[in-house]
């Protein structure tokens, strides 16, 4: 299987790729790792699984070169580009399109359905939408877009992040009230993991993911 990460030395894209390449069930996964300066990822640049490129999501261009005979894509990044662009997103779904690959993982925010109840819903979505999520809101349109690309796609609307070294959460879907304010790296990547292993799972889908123990706090948990 060959797996393309991009914006790939982002902190939940370091523990997948960690794991990926440490752990024997991801041992015929081969990286192709997409980055703005590569010296970043110095570490795997002579590990024999690992491709590394510069590029720039905003670059038609280099995310082809990333994209071509991939298997999976993930944007270890939420598309905050500019209202109404979303160069990243639709340059990734445009290069996908291209070159047939089909299963793509999206990295997005929790509230961009105000799908967040209670105190910390209202705070979160002053945080961060200024009170309101627009209909031309970035993030609010990469997962639009990604749902009507006819792409095999799943959005990880993540929580407020710790790095606590735990994998503890819950996921919820579309449409459903989001469980939890807060979650680890590590459960983030985890559920990357869960759908390279196996990439039928959460397909077609916009889940929210966090530690359920988290649920009714009025503030990020660290």
């Amino acid at each position: 299987m060959k797996v393309a990460i991009l914006a790939a030395n982002g902190q939940i894209a370091r523990i997948v790729e960690k794991r990926i390449l440490t752990e024997d069930q991801f041992k015929d996964v081969d990286l192709t790792l997409m980055l703005r300066n590569a010296s970043r990822l110095s570490d795997l640049a002579n590990n024999p699984r690992v491709t590394i490129l510069e590029g720039d999501l905003n670059k038609p261009s280099d995310v082809e070169k990333a994209v071509e005979g991939q298997d999976l894509v993930f944007n270890a990044t939420v598309d905050h580009d500019d209202a109404g662009k979303n160069r990243p997103t639709k340059n990734i779904i445009a290069a996908m399109k291209k070159f047939g690959v089909k299963r793509l993982v999206l990295t997005n925010l929790l509230g961009i359905y105000d799908e967040v109840p209670g105190a910390f819903g209202d705070w979160n979505r002053e945080f961060c939408f200024g009170g309101k999520v627009q209909p031309d809101n970035a993030a609010l349109v990469s997962d639009k877009l990604a749902a009507e690309s006819g792409l095999d796609y799943t959005t990880l609307r993540l929580p407020w992040l710790n790095d606590r070294n735990e994998v503890k959460y819950a996921i919820t879907h579309k449409d459903e009230e989001y469980v939890g304010v807060s979650g680890s790296r590590q459960s983030m990547a985890d559920v990357v993991l869960k759908i390279v292993a196996d990439p039928d799972f959460a397909k077609n889908d916009s889940i929210g993911i966090a530690d359920p123990d988290t649920q009714g706090s009025n503030r990020p948990v660290y």
